[in-house]
């Protein structure tokens, strides 16, 4: 049977809607009632946009088309599920994650795989009811879906852009007022220590607080004055008294 389901795309904002390697679907529930039983499972297709017209459905589980053929095959099969997880009653979680498995292709199993995918594509994506003697039914194809490109590393410019340089000017600025600063602290600190030094009395103040021992010294005695020398008032020495001359005549 074909549904008349389209799967897409959430449209509402997602963190990991859609990367380079991985994209979400809305989770299809309450569209295959009526056609799957419990036994049943639910497969979702991927292929390549321009490949998919020509994918043929599996007449069983063991033609499934795995991860690893994507490559060469341009398709293949993942996300088995059983039916029921689908049913309206059952709760469920808001989308399906395709590409999330990155442990995918390391031991080359058949298991089913939902591996991530290998270029942005663009993808088709249908979802695919197989029950035990082969399909029962499908969902339409979606709408192409493009991934995201990743950037590759010879495409980074190594030198910073022009705009990000004003935190680098903003930077040496504060590093210079700051060393200038410090210079001007540590000089003020070392005047203020000179000044202390300077404000120091080198002379009394520096032998106030010290003893010395010297030697006495007896202060000189008078002595007898030489016959006929009289004393100068003090401090002018010793001087020959003069011979008085003779009487005026009266």
């Amino acid at each position: 049977a074909l549904l008349p389901y389209v799967p897409r795309v959430p449209p509402a904002a997602l963190p990991g809607k859609v990367t380079a390697t991985t994209f979400a679907l809305e989770m299809p529930c309450c569209v295959f009632d009526g056609h799957a039983n419990a036994s049943d499972t639910v497969w979702l297709v991927v292929a390549f946009a321009n490949a998919s017209d020509a994918f043929r459905n599996p007449l069983s589980r063991d033609d499934v088309p795995p991860y690893e053929r994507l490559p060469t095959a341009h398709s293949y099969m993942t996300l088995e599920t059983a039916a029921a997880a689908y049913a309206c009653p059952a709760p469920s979680p808001a989308v399906l994650r395709v590409g999330d498995d990155t442990a995918c292709g390391g031991e080359g199993g058949r298991d089913p795989c939902n591996g991530p995918l290998p270029s942005p594509g663009p993808y088709r994506v249908k979802f695919l009811v197989m029950g035990c003697h082969g399909p029962k039914a499908e969902t339409r194809w979606s709408d192409p879906i493009l991934l995201r490109r990743a950037a590759s590393p010879s495409t980074i410019d190594p030198a910073p852009a022009r705009r990000d340089s004003a935190p680098v000017v903003v930077a040496s600025i504060l590093a210079s007022l700051g060393a200038a600063l410090a210079a001007a602290v540590l000089g003020a600190v070392g005047a203020e220590a000179w000044g202390s030094l300077c404000r120091r009395d080198p002379g009394n103040g520096a032998f106030a607080h010290r003893s010395y021992r010297t030697h006495h010294i007896p202060p000189a005695l008078p002595q007898p004055l030489p016959p006929g020398c009289g004393c100068s008032p003090p401090g002018l020495g010793c001087f020959a008294p003069r011979r008085p001359g003779p009487c005026p005549a009266e």
